[in-house]
């Protein structure tokens, strides 16, 4: 009802009319629902209604599509520490999503062999299913490295401007946080990976455990499609929704007493090119 009363208030379209015979017209109840069930169900690509699209994204994109504030890398650094990853502020990965409607020449392009055409979503999710970062309508015959290089997930730093974090690992202090992969991304400072072959009862312990803790960007995905069944061309509309349906949830979250974490943004920024990225593999 919070989206129906915003849409209904704050964009002409949603708001009451009536015609020429003083008849009234479709309700912004109504208007809503029929593109909620496009989105949910499938269906013609000219049935979803484009200003509901745009009414969602001008009134709730900023909130909910957000980078993260320092309010929110402090409880995400706590959470992490708690988890046994000081440092962490998500799990980072990629997911294909079908494109029914795939024009014939694309299709070499956006399909793998015979497989039918693809996007991929890159996306990072922290353990709530908050989505704070995405990057979408990649060609499916891409992989993960691929969208990473062209990904913009790292461009603060690159910039310059990212949050210093400070956080000891083994006895060795470290100033950028860092996002839990799978096997398939570089080993950079910023991405941890789990030991393929761990010997040994500690190594295996680490593993064991990066590997469940970076279940939280699959099961994000595993929401994404269970709840809609099309992929909005813009994405962004079915992004919004899981993070607005989280909203209460971690508002209790951050209701709990949560310790300050050592945050600071650097005075004079450190330009960084983007061949130069933290390549500094975090040791055992």
């Amino acid at each position: 009802m919070r989206i129906l009363h915003r849409l209904s208030t704050e964009v002409p379209y949603f708001q009451p009319t009536q015609d020429a015979t003083g008849r009234s017209g479709v309700s912004p109840l109504q208007k809503c629902t029929a593109a909620i069930r496009q989105l949910a169900y499938g269906g013609g690509a000219d049935t979803i209604d484009e200003y509901f699209t745009a009414g969602i994204i001008h009134l709730f994109g900023d909130q909910y599509l957000r980078r993260p504030t320092p309010e929110d890398l402090q409880r995400l650094l706590y959470v992490g520490e708690e988890r046994g990853f000081p440092g962490m502020i998500g799990s980072i990965n990629c997911m294909h999503w079908e494109w029914k409607n795939c024009p014939s020449s694309w299709k070499g392009m956006y399909s793998r062999g015979t497989e039918k055409p693809t996007l991929v979503l890159e996306a990072v999710a922290s353990y709530d299913l908050w989505i704070w970062h995405t990057f979408f309508r990649v060609p499916g015959t891409m992989n993960d490295l691929n969208i990473l290089d062209r990904s913009l997930v790292f461009d603060d730093i690159i910039d310059g401007i990212a949050p210093e974090i400070n956080f000891h690992v083994n006895g060795r202090e470290y100033h950028l946080a860092y996002y839990l992969t799978d096997g398939i991304y570089l080993k950079w400072a910023t991405l941890i990976q789990s030991i393929r072959l761990p010997q040994g009862p500690k190594k295996a312990l680490f593993a064991k455990t990066q590997e469940s803790v970076r279940k939280d960007v699959e099961r994000a995905f595993g929401v994404l499609q269970a709840r809609f069944a099309v992929m909005n061309e813009d994405h962004t509309l079915s992004v919004i929704f899981p993070n607005l349906m989280k909203e209460k949830e971690k508002e209790k979250v951050w209701s709990v007493h949560i310790p300050s974490v050592c945050l600071q943004i650097p005075a004079i920024p450190l330009i960084l090119r983007k061949e130069f990225r933290m390549n500094k593999p975090i040791n055992d």
